[in-house]
């Protein structure tokens, strides 16, 4: 396949899937690592996509509103290293045994790779993709996906979800969340998913918001809970002075992932 032809294969997939990945692409087109890059440079350049760590995304429109909600695709190859040191120190907040819930989201989804490997686990969540990570069978490990409507960050939200999680009791929750700011704490695009965060914040004993650095300063149309409800927040070390000055007046505990 000649560079053009491959470049507009690319193109379609991004535009189908919202964003991809190198590894991905290395894989489908079976070229280098290299080749792809260029391919990728080649179309950010005529400003067709948007470079990002480890892949490519739509260009995403300036200002984007309190409403925009990326898919799961796009926000996956965003702060790929971040999420994956923030996954790793939230991991070891788990104690074998417990009942944790995991809502959705691509650090929670990161957070869920390092929870496979602690026994004895009962998984609450309500993500499609989550779940998939815990799909190989174990015998001390029980997964329970609640129902709903799918979003386009691949959570299952509404009346269904919500009636389904008022009935469990979670040791801990995970919480991923699309923006943070004092005024309006928690939020997230998608007034469907926040009421289904919240049924599942009113279900933990102890919340845990693992948020990367960029998370800081965004706010979606919908708060989930305050900044005072979460015990912990796990950010990275990119959260800037301001910010870790003033979730440290907030938050229970302010841990940062390196």
């Amino acid at each position: 396949m000649l560079a053009p032809q491959r470049q507009q294969a690319i193109l379609q997939l991004v535009r189908q899937y919202g964003g991809v990945r190198v590894i991905e692409l290395v894989r489908a087109f079976g070229v280098s690592d290299i080749t792809i890059r260029r391919d990728l440079d080649s179309l950010a350049g005529r400003g067709l996509v948007a470079k990002v760590r480890g892949g490519a995304t739509l260009v995403r429109s300036t200002g984007a509103g309190s409403t925009d909600e990326p898919g799961f695709a796009v926000k996956s190859v965003r702060q790929e290293r971040e999420k994956r040191a923030i996954a790793r120190r939230a991991a070891a907040l788990v104690q074998p045994g417990s009942t944790v819930g995991l809502s959705a989201g691509t650090t929670t989804w990161a957070l869920a790779h390092h929870l496979a490997a602690v026994p004895g686990l009962t998984v609450v969540t309500n993500s499609v993709r989550v779940a998939d990570v815990f799909r190989r069978p174990s015998d001390d490990r029980t997964v329970v996906l609640v129902g709903g409507v799918r979003t386009p960050s691949d959570a299952l939200v509404g009346p269904v979800a919500v009636a389904a999680i008022r009935r469990l009791n979670l040791d801990v929750l995970f919480l991923g969340v699309h923006g943070m700011t004092v005024r309006a704490g928690f939020t997230t695009p998608n007034m469907m998913e926040a009421e289904t965060d919240r049924a599942l914040v009113e279900a933990a004993d102890r919340l845990v918001v693992p948020a990367d650095h960029t998370k800081w300063g965004t706010v979606g149309i919908s708060t989930i809970a305050s900044l005072s409800e979460a015990d912990i927040l796990v950010s990275d070390s990119a959260l800037p002075p301001s910010a870790r000055e003033a979730l440290t007046g907030h938050v229970g505990r302010l841990v940062i992932a390196s």
